[in-house]
C-alpha cells in the first residue's frame, strides 16, 4: 500500500482515510524516510516536496519539539529559508537579538554586544542573526510542508530496526508497522537511533564538563529590552543569562553549574537558581514552559553515509550552543542533500551524485564544529564566520572552474552565489526554486538552449561580486560551474548526471 499523506499517526491511503476499526497497514511506502521532525528533517521534507519527491517523517515524540533550544537563524540559513519560501514567516515570528546587559549586585554595569555589527550589502541582504525559538521555526517549516502537499509525519512512531538492500531501506516502527523507502535520512538528534543501528561511531570531546540548565520561562517583572547577563558572584556559581525570546512572552534562561550539583529543571529548581544569582525574587519566575539540561560537547560522526542511509543534523554533528551554529549547519545539511536526492529520484541522475553529500558537508560541519568550540571557550568572538556566508565547496567534484588567471578575491566555482539586482527583481528571486540558474554577467556570449524545468537563464550587466562570465548556480545557491563561454557546460551536466538532451549542444 502506498502512503500518500500521514498526519498524527493516522495514515491515508490512495483511496480513502482508514477508519478507526481498520488495522494499520503492515508496510508503508515512500521515496525517502526521514527519521526526526526537527529543523533538519522538516527542511529536507520541504525541499523534497517541491521536487515532487515523497517523504515520510517518523517522530518518536507525540508532538513537534516544544522548546526554544536553537533560537538563532544565521544569515546563510535565512537565505535558505528565502529559497524555501518561509523567510517572511520567520521574520514575522522572530526579531533581532537584544543588546546584552551585564548585572552585578543588582545594578546594571553596562552593555555587552554579543555580535560584531555588519552593514547590509547588495550581495548579502541578510546581515545579522534572526532570533526565532526553535519550536516556532519548526511550526513554520511544518506549515510550509503542508502548503507543498507533503505533510506526511507519523508522531509517536519510534524506530526500532533498520535494514537495507540493493533496492531500498526497510524500517520497523515501535507499533509493529514497517516503512519501505528508496533512501533514509537520520535527522534524529545527537543520540540518533539510526546512527547506532548503522554502527557509525561518533568522535568528539567534552567542551565544558559543567552541566547547563536551559529553560523557557515567564518573568513578567523583568524588562525585555536586553539580554540580561549575570556573571558568577563567587567561585562555584557559574554564569546565568536570561534572554527575551522574540515574538513571545517568554525568556530563555541558561545557567551553568560549576559546583558539582546537577540542574533541577522543576519550577522550584529554576526559581532557586534565579533567586540565588540575580536581584530577582524566586516568585518572579511565574512559569517554566520547557526545561532541559546538558553538558556541552563537540562530536562528529565518523561518516555521513552508510549505503542508502544518510546522517544529517545533530545525528551527524553535535555542537556547543555557543555561536548558534548547530541548527544552522543542520539545516544546510538538509538543503545540500535535498536537491541531490531529487535529482536521483526524479531527474534521472545516477546514485553516484549522492556521494558528494558527505564529501561536501563533512568538511563544513567540522569547520563549524571547531568554531562553536572556540566561541564557547572564549577563544573567538561571534563574528563574520558565524554568519556562514563564507562557506562553500571549492574542493568538491561538483565545483568546476574553467577560467584562468583569476585574482585571489574572485568568485569561483564552489562559492555561495551572491544576491544582486536583475531585470526580474533580485538574483535571489531568479534562483528561488528547485532549478539550476545559468547567469550571464557582463557578457554577450551565446548560451545553449535549456530545458526550463532544469535551468533558467538570466542576463545581467557587469556586477562586481561576480565579475564577468557565465555562472551556473546550483539549486542550493552555490556556483557549480563558471566559464568565459559555454564550452564545457554540457560536460558539467553529464557530471551531475542530468540528461544531456537538456542542453542543445549545437548552440553551446
Amino acid at each position: 500500500m502506498e502512503l500518500n499523506s500521514v498526519k498524527d499517526a493516522s495514515p491515508l491511503t490512495d483511496a480513502s482515510p482508514l477508519t478507526e476499526a481498520s488495522p494499520p497497514p503492515d508496510t508503508l511506502t515512500t521515496d525517502v524516510l526521514v527519521v526526526g521532525s526537527g529543523p533538519t528533517g522538516l527542511t529536507l521534507a520541504c525541499d523534497l516536496a517541491r521536487r515532487g519527491v515523497r517523504a515520510l517523517i517518523v517522530e518518536r515524540a507525540d508532538t513537534l519539539f516544544p522548546g526554544s533550544r536553537g533560537k538563532g537563524i544565521q544569515p546563510r540559513t535565512q537565505e535558505v529559508f528565502d529559497d524555501l519560501g518561509v523567510i517572511a514567516a520567520a521574520e514575522a515570528a522572530g526579531g533581532t537579538y537584544p543588546v546584552g546587559m551585564v548585572w552585578q549586585g543588582g545594578e546594571r554595569q553596562g552593555e555587552h554586544r554579543m555580535f560584531d555589527e555588519r552593514e547590509l550589502t547588495e550581495d548579502a541582504p541578510y546581515n545579522r542573526p534572526l532570533m526565532v525559538p526553535q519550536w516556532r521555526t519548526q511550526e513554520i517549516l511544518y506549515a510550509r510542508l503542508k502548503e507543498l502537499g507533503g505533510d506526511d509525519i507519523l508522531f509517536g512512531a519510534g524506530l526500532t530496526d533498520l535494514a537495507q538492500d540493493d533496492e531500498g531501506v526497510t524500517a520497523r516502527l515501535a507499533d509493529g508497522r514497517s516503512v519501505r523507502a528508496a533512501y533514509a535520512v537520520a535527522a534524529d538528534g545527537g543520540r540518533s537511533t539510526v546512527r547506532a543501528a548503522l554502527g557509525i561511531g561518533m568522535t568528539g570531546e567534552t567542551v565544558d564538563p559543567n552541566p547547563i540548565l536551559v529553560a523557557d520561562v515567564r518573568i513578567p517583572a523583568l524588562d525585555r529590552d536586553n539580554w540580561h547577563m549575570f556573571p558568577p558572584a563567587s567561585e562555584g556559581g557559574g554564569f546565568l543569562a536570561i534572554c527575551p525570546l522574540a515574538g513571545t512572552a517568554d525568556f530563555q534562561l541558561t545557567a551553568q553549574f560549576t559546583d558539582g550539583t546537577e540542574p533541577d529543571t522543576s519550577l522550584e529548581g529554576v526559581r532557586e537558581v534565579v533567586a540565588a544569582r540575580t536581584h530577582l525574587a524566586a516568585d518572579a519566575v511565574t512559569e517554566v514552559r520547557w526545561a532541559s539540561d546538558f553538558r556541552p560537547r563537540a562530536a562528529m560522526a565518523d561518516r555521513f553515509r552508510e549505503g542508502r542511509v544518510f546522517l544529517a543534523g545533530d545525528a551527524a554533528h553535535v555542537h556547543s550552543p555557543a555561536g548558534g551554529q548547530g541548527l544552522n549547519t543542520s539545516v544546510q545539511d538538509a538543503y545540500n542533500l535535498g536537491w541531490k536526492l531529487g535529482a536521483v529520484l526524479r531527474g534521472g541522475a545516477p546514485a553516484a551524485l549522492l556521494d558528494t553529500y558527505e564529501a561536501e558537508r563533512l568538511p563544513n560541519a567540522a569547520r563549524m564544529l571547531g568554531l562553536s568550540t572556540r566561541i564557547h571557550r572564549g577563544q573567538e568572538r561571534r563574528g563574520g564566520a558565524t554568519r556562514q556566508l563564507g562557506l562553500g565547496y571549492r574542493d568538491s567534484s561538483l565545483a568546476v572552474e574553467t577560467r584562468a588567471d583569476l585574482p585571489d578575491e574572485a568568485l569561483r566555482a564552489g562559492d555561495r552565489a551572491p544576491d544582486g539586482p536583475c531585470a526580474e527583481g533580485r538574483l535571489f528571486d531568479a534562483f528561488r526554486g528547485p532549478h539550476f540558474t545559468l547567469l550571464a554577467v557582463g557578457t554577450d556570449r551565446e548560451v545553449p538552449s535549456m530545458d526550463p524545468d532544469l535551468v533558467r537563464v538570466h542576463r545581467i550587466g557587469s556586477y562586481a561580486p561576480y565579475g564577468d562570465g557565465l555562472f551556473l548556480v546550483r539549486p542550493d545557491g552555490y556556483v557549480g560551474w563558471a566559464g568565459d563561454d559555454a564550452a564545457g557546460l554540457a560536460d558539467y551536466f553529464r557530471l551531475t548526471g542530468h540528461a544531456v538532451e537538456a542542453v542543445d549542444l549545437n548552440q553551446a
